[in-house]
């Protein structure tokens, strides 16, 4: 295959919409990557599995003079959401969807990959298609499983996330800190049950969730420096089974942002505080658990974001914004906490809508402007002998 059409990649999204897969359970993904790929020029291209994540692919391009490996990541999982755009092309698979945009990130990043299997790059390459962002932080996965070890280790790691408030095809990126940590936090309330006329006789859950929660609400308003900022929210209770029976059990179940892991670790350390305080007061066993797994603050690494943005800025091709910090999640965050790197917008250009819903609708002419900007910054990047 010559290099791809800008109708070529079109159809390339359009099937990957049709046909989204939740995480670590991707294969029929995986099979059309790799079809597609395997189509593209083999002559420098090596393509590697990973048996333990069967899902995953990883391409490595041999540079013609390299100085250093530069890694370009894509995630390819998609949402349990249902699909309402009403589009010819919507999801066939019933009750998923690529409603955070991965089928736009993944054909991106092919048409990146494409055009370097027919233009050498002087510094290898390395690609790789993700599985399991949204769930399962298959990036932590991926990395503790050895796929980034001798000549598959990028000395710098790149990665984009579409943007539904950013112009079609710009860029959008920022120093420092670009999506928040995310940490889930699970707490289980242990009383006693009993009827609802003789209060004395039980311990009732129900006031002690209510009194764990109202005290939490504290945390950000009274705890936080409000310049830094924080988010914990709780989005499911579960307590009682009649309305005249006292609940001796309660469930909570929440999450925590921040930007900094520095700030995840002093709200949760908050929450295990109020927790004990809680127990002690309605002599209830009070069990927290938090899980963040590979979703740490994606924080950019300043000298590579400061070219990235320095190129993004006099590219004639690229318009760049730069952007505020989100309080959304990405465990790309995982991998840029081990290899520096940096991760940026690609607007989409769906103003009405957001990430995750089930309207999102990408406008389809960011994807020629995003693969010329991300390949014109490789190829700058490879003049820079340093």
């Amino acid at each position: 295959m010559a290099q791809l059409t800008t109708e070529q990649l079109i159809d390339i999204r359009r099937h990957l919409h049709e046909y989204p897969e939740l995480a670590m359970h991707e294969f029929k993904t995986h099979d059309f990557l790799l079809n597609t790929i395997q189509t593209f020029n083999q002559q420098n291209l090596e393509i590697r599995e990973l048996p333990d994540l069967p899902t995953a692919l990883l391409v490595y391009i041999q540079g013609s003079d390299p100085k250093r490996t530069i890694g370009y990541r894509t995630d390819i999982d998609a949402l349990p959401v249902t699909e309402e755009t009403g589009l010819p092309f919507s999801s066939k698979n019933t009750g998923i969807m690529h409603a955070c945009g991965h089928d736009v990130h993944m054909t991106v990043a092919l048409g990146v990959l494409n055009w370097f299997s027919e233009h050498q790059p002087k510094d290898n390459l390395v690609f790789f298609f993700q599985p399991a962002e949204e769930s399962e932080n298959g990036g932590k996965v991926a990395y503790e499983q050895g796929a980034f070890k001798g000549k598959w280790l990028p000395d710098e790691f790149y990665g984009l996330h579409d943007n539904p408030h950013l112009p079609a095809g710009a860029i959008g990126c920022r120093m420092g800190t670009l999506f928040a940590g995310t940490t889930e936090v699970n707490v289980d309330l242990i009383g006693k049950s009993g009827h609802a006329a003789y209060p004395q006789a039980a311990n009732d859950m129900v006031v002690a969730a209510a009194e764990f929660i109202g005290q939490v609400q504290t945390i950000i308003s009274r705890s936080v420096d409000p310049i830094e900022g924080g988010v914990i929210t709780f989005g499911k209770l579960d307590a009682g089974t009649i309305r005249n029976v006292i609940a001796g059990q309660a469930r909570i179940e929440g999450t925590i942002r921040g930007l900094t892991q520095k700030m995840i670790e002093h709200i949760v350390a908050r929450l295990k505080q109020i927790a004990n305080g809680v127990a002690i007061s309605y002599g209830a066993q009070v069990n927290i658990q938090f899980n963040q797994g590979g979703y740490l603050p994606v924080e950019n690494n300043l000298a590579l974001t400061k070219r990235f943005i320095e190129f993004a800025k006099q590219d004639p091709a690229t318009e760049f914004v730069e952007t505020e910090p989100a309080m959304t999640g990405e465990d790309f965050g995982y991998l840029l906490s081990k290899i520096p790197g940096t991760m940026f917008w690609l607007g989409v250009d769906d103003p009405k809508s957001q990430l995750h819903a089930s309207t999102l609708n990408p406008k389809e002419s960011s994807i020629a402007k995003g693969i010329h900007s991300i390949v014109d910054f490789l190829e700058y990047r490879q003049q820079e002998r340093n």
